[in-house]
């Protein structure tokens, strides 16, 4: 794509970029980004830290996450295999398109994370909706990652204690809310409350590991079985030509790394768009083969039977799969504070923006009003993940979210560079980017409609 000359920033102008914005944006960047300040004379000039090796790997583990138990499910909701293999590759293409066109409108507004540069690209209304959007998005995700805690503390308590799973435990203490809350209280709220995440930079790691771990553990499974692990049912089709587009929450979620993507851009040695296109492409065809993976092997080892937290289908006593659960409670346990922090920031940038006040003349309020955030959240993602014990749910919501991150945003910052190019005449590829670019915002608005309206008639109303 090539970029035109225009006044793409100009619906920004009455809410310029200022210090204190920086300051809101480089708080929502990866904490394994490390770039250079955007004032600085280097900026654009290729003197970012990292490599396009370096790139690939942060843009994998910014995509790969807990929304990888959910694949198994989503196979058997999208009617088997072939359906959920085709789906995912249909899918994939535009995602990576949306990746590409991000970086492409951070050069043209010289922006440096996905929320400024649809502020820049697109005005003031869409950019109010796009930090709304990653808000709830950030929130939701929180509710689903305790949700994950209460799953394996469960299975991992059953073990200890030795009793049946089907009886249930009539110790107080094994409750799952009781289990639930005495971790969040003890081990997320303190990680919540800092100003700063600056401790958090090598929780990524860990995360990785314990994605990778997981799904060598499924396929394990799945070629060597268990005994007692027999699939009840495998669906070959799907029962109606609209449940395949059940499966698109989770495959949403779990591609879901564009929010981050822009910073990543942005740090590279050379940030140039046909490098990071190569980045996004090997990093989403990693992703593929470990979604794929997951998914398939897991599907066929619990066929329609198969839970929506995936390792829930397994037994307590299984030592690797324990294993697999303490990974996966120590990865959500490091992401909550971040995915709280990037919201927590989205909130406090809004209320400076329209306020007026800047960073230095509310520093002792913003002590107050952190600890009144952190709590308020903490709080509300606790109760809600103590009354609503499936994690389909949730992500049924938030995966609707997760197409306007991909899909509807980046379609519409095309649209508004290409419309604000000074252009004599307008080439063919000029409207072939257009189109694109209307493409992608009907196809994220449909995925968004489609799952918002499964979920509140068929999910939270059953």
């Amino acid at each position: 794509m090539a970029q035109g000359t225009g006044s793409i920033n100009s619906d920004y102008k009455d809410w310029e970029w200022s210090d204190d914005a920086g300051e809101r944006a480089r708080l929502l960047q990866s904490p394994s980004v490390e770039t250079v300040p955007k004032n600085s004379e280097s900026q654009g000039n290729g003197l970012g830290a990292t490599s396009a090796l370096g790139a690939v790997f942060i843009v994998v583990n910014a995509a790969l996450g807990a929304g990888l138990l959910n694949f198994p499910a989503a196979f058997s909701m999208a009617g088997g295999v072939a359906a959920g293999i085709t789906l995912q590759m249909c899918m994939l293409i535009f995602i990576i398109g949306g990746l590409v066109i991000l970086a492409y409108c951070s050069q043209a507004s010289n922006e440096r994370t996905y929320q400024e540069v649809v502020w820049a690209v697109c005005g003031k209304v869409p950019g109010v909706l796009c930090e709304v959007a990653i808000a709830v998005y950030t929130f939701g995700t929180c509710i689903a990652f305790l949700i994950i805690i209460g799953d394996q503390e469960d299975k991992i308590i059953a073990a200890l204690v030795k009793e049946p799973e089907e009886v249930g435990s009539s110790r107080w203490y094994t409750d799952r809310k009781f289990t639930i809350s005495i971790t969040a209280f003890l081990l997320i709220l303190p990680l919540s409350i800092p100003k700063e995440i600056g401790f958090q930079k090598y929780a990524s790691s860990l995360s990785v590991i314990g994605t990778w771990y997981v799904t060598a553990v499924i396929i394990i499974k799945y070629i060597w079985p268990d005994k007692e692990l027999v699939p009840v049912e495998i669906p070959t089709s799907p029962s109606t030509w609209t449940a395949v587009f059940n499966a698109m929450p989770t495959i949403c979620f779990g591609f879901q790394c564009h929010v981050s993507s822009v910073p990543v851009f942005n740090s590279m040695k050379q940030p140039e768009v046909k490098t990071w296109g190569a980045v996004v492409t090997a990093a989403m065809v990693i992703a593929l083969f470990v979604y794929t993976g997951t998914g398939i092997c897991g599907f066929l080892t619990f066929g329609a039977g198969v839970e929506q937290d995936v390792l829930m289908s397994y037994p307590s006593n299984d030592i690797p799969v324990a294993l697999a659960r303490a990974f996966i409670i120590l990865c959500v346990l490091t992401s909550y504070p971040i995915l709280h922090f990037c919201g927590r920031a989205v909130l406090e940038g809004l209320w400076l923006r329209y306020t007026g006040v800047t960073v230095e003349e509310d520093v002792v309020r913003e002590r107050r009003r952190r600890l009144l955030q952190t709590i308020s959240w903490f709080l509300l993602t606790l109760l809600l993940a103590l009354f609503i014990p499936d994690i389909g749910k949730v992500i049924s919501v938030i995966g609707g979210l997760a197409a306007c991150f991909i899909f509807v945003f980046p379609g519409l910052c095309l649209i508004q560079a290409k419309l604000s190019e000074i252009q004599e005449t307008r080439a063919i590829s000029w409207w072939a980017q257009v189109s694109y670019g209307v493409f992608m915002v009907t196809l994220g608005a449909f995925i968004f409609g489609q799952t918002t309206a499964n979920a509140i008639f068929v999910d939270l109303t059953a």
